[in-house]
């Protein structure tokens, strides 16, 4: 799908720019999207906050982690400023919404709005975003392949929330818990894949900005177009793992800046949060 998506874009005459901006960085939270929106819908709104913090666990914990062990991953000030900072300002906005324990329709076009308005800015200002784009050339293939790719990860999206709701019935755990590890886990697995192809062709940026876009992509467009479609309400428990998600993202941008890379302990300790807050949430 993002490939084929790719190379229509470019097609149209579309820069790599906007392509990394719109379509890859859309197309590969597209699992995200079409699993909160699933659960939003069948109103499980457990699922669809769970999977957006557990995607955060996976991406900038467990995968940016186990990246930073095997490799060295520099941050540049563009990124971490630009951002980092608007990764940290937009969990603060969430606890804000949050604090209620419900996420409006109103609050949800807010969010979604600020994403529009982060894109434009990048357009206007001409700001390159870490993502990889299909070198490829177009081919008529591209279209039933594109509309195929997306009718697979819609009907998946929904087994996947209906099968998550079985197991947490027949295994007596919340909805929450498998938002948070299987279903955050497994829509991340598209930032997983493009995050260890850019490292195996040494473009250390692109697995950190990938992993850093696709939260905000998620946190932003995700939940604020779910938000819109129906409200989303969460439990007071649930809340407390929203002020973690906020105080591990304001800790990784801090490390992030103290030597503007991650080293192999600082990797560890990251890991180490991401594993904590997975415990916190089996515990309570």
């Amino acid at each position: 799908m993002v490939d084929s998506a790719s190379r229509i874009a470019k097609k149209f005459g579309l820069s790599d720019l906007v392509i990394g901006l719109t379509v890859v960085a859309i197309a590969t939270s597209a699992p995200e999207f079409a699993v909160t929106v699933s659960a939003a819908l069948k109103n499980q709104p457990s699922i669809s906050v769970g999977n957006v913090v557990g995607s955060n666990i996976f991406n900038l914990g467990i995968i940016l982690g186990l990246i930073s062990l095997f490799s060295k991953v520099d941050i540049s000030p563009k990124m971490l400023y630009r951002d980092g900072g608007l990764l940290v300002t937009t969990t603060i906005l969430l606890l804000f919404f949050f604090y209620d324990l419900t996420l409006s329709s109103f609050e949800g076009i807010i969010l979604a709005l600020i994403l529009v308005s982060y894109v434009i800015f990048l357009i206007k200002n001409k700001q390159e975003i870490d993502e990889e784009i299909d070198e490829k050339k177009f081919t008529f293939w591209d279209v039933p392949k594109l509309f195929f790719g997306i009718a697979v990860i819609i009907i998946s999206a929904n087994y996947l929330v209906e099968s998550s709701i079985n197991i947490a019935r027949f295994f007596g755990i919340s909805e929450w818990i498998i938002g948070v590890t299987i279903v955050g886990a497994g829509t991340s697995m598209p930032e997983f894949a493009t995050s260890v192809v850019a490292i195996s062709k040494k473009k250390h940026a692109i697995s950190a900005g990938n992993l850093i876009g696709s939260d905000l992509f998620n946190m932003l467009g995700v939940l604020g177009i779910a938000a819109f479609l129906h409200p989303l309400s969460i439990e007071p428990n649930e809340y407390i793992s929203l002020i973690l998600m906020s105080a591990s993202v304001l800790v990784l941008v801090l490390l992030m800046r103290r030597r503007w890379k991650i080293s192999k302990f600082e990797a560890v300790i990251i890991i180490a949060i991401a594993l904590f807050r997975w415990i916190y949430d089996f515990i309570y």
